[in-house]
């Protein structure tokens, strides 16, 4: 049975690149294409497999060639696929992602991940038995996602909520929901929108963080790129600095960055406190190098590395 679980998307990314994005009304030419398995569900899924974790999805797809798709690559990477459905009402998820080498622009079409709903959670409790950490988003129906929540928190897992794409400015999470989050994992943009704090710096970062925090949230990890990440749990804050690597293609960082901190989750110490930064700080360094990896490629779930990358790439610094 599956160590860890993922609630989540799975959609097929259809990439157009470009020289330059459109304007309004304008018709370009393009450089190249590509379809390419995406969904920050499956693409976390996928980073969780690679290090070595017993993984299970838990999702929608459609009943069509892209859902057979999505569904044969995660079983490719050693996902469990038992509980992904294939929808009869709705078409994969899809999103348009004109690439340019400066900037990009999605268009998401949620398609069967809509449908995410009690069903699907009657399909991911059976899994709770063995499992030590769920790994949740927001790019499926929000209430799912806080049932989903409540039901592995209180059967005794280890809660990771990506709050992506995050809500409305300012729009902040429900107090019930965030009683059932052991660790939340914004970027700084997600972090920005969530609480008003504009992030320049670790300060900035570690506020925000502390705001988070103090809404009933176990653990609060922003990350920041380039800037690195900063922690905040019951134990006080501390940050994180990046690893130095090339940045070829930040797509999928983030989901690297969730699938490492559940891989380094799972394997630690269970006498350990979930706030215990002698836990966390080890947990944020081994994350943020899955992560690191994952820049140096292209594409999202085949520049996840694994088990061996990770540790050969720590041990070289």
């Amino acid at each position: 049975m599956a160590e860890v679980l993922v609630l989540g998307s799975v959609n097929m990314d259809l990439v157009a690149e470009v020289d330059r994005l459109p304007r309004p009304g304008e018709t370009l030419t393009g450089r190249g294409f590509a379809t390419v398995p995406g969904g920050k569900g499956a693409n976390q899924a996928v980073a969780a497999a690679r290090l070595g974790m017993r993984t299970a999805m838990v999702g929608r797809v459609g009943k069509d060639g892209f859902g057979r798709i999505l569904s044969d690559r995660l079983h490719a990477e050693n996902v469990d696929t038992s509980a992904l459905v294939a929808s009869r009402k709705q078409p994969s998820g899809t999103a348009l992602i004109t690439l340019s080498p400066t900037d990009n622009q999605i268009i998401v079409v949620s398609g069967a991940n809509a449908e995410l709903g009690e069903a699907d959670l009657d399909r991911l409790t059976p899994f709770f038995k063995k499992a030590r950490v769920l790994l949740l988003q927001f790019e499926v129906p929000l209430p799912t996602v806080e049932k989903a929540a409540a039901l592995a928190y209180l059967a005794g897992l280890t809660v990771i909520v990506d709050p992506a794409p995050a809500p409305k400015f300012g729009e902040p999470l429900s107090t019930d929901f965030c009683e059932y989050i052991s660790v939340l994992t914004p970027n700084q943009t997600e972090a920005e929108q969530l609480t008003g704090i504009e992030i320049l710096d670790v300060t900035g970062a570690i506020a925000a963080a502390e705001m988070l925090r103090g809404q009933g949230i176990e653990v609060v990890i922003i990350t920041m790129g380039a800037l690195g990440s900063v922690c905040t749990s019951a134990n006080g804050s501390f940050a994180i600095p990046a690893f130095p690597v090339p940045v070829i293609d930040t797509i999928g960082a983030g989901d690297a960055f969730n699938g490492g901190l559940a891989a380094a989750l799972c394997r630690a110490d269970p006498a350990l406190r979930l706030n215990d930064h002698n836990l966390l700080r080890p947990a944020l360094d081994y994350a943020s190098a899955v992560a690191a990896l994952a820049v140096t490629r292209s594409g999202a779930q085949s520049a996840m590395p694994t088990a061996a990358e990770v540790e050969d790439f720590l041990k070289a610094r």
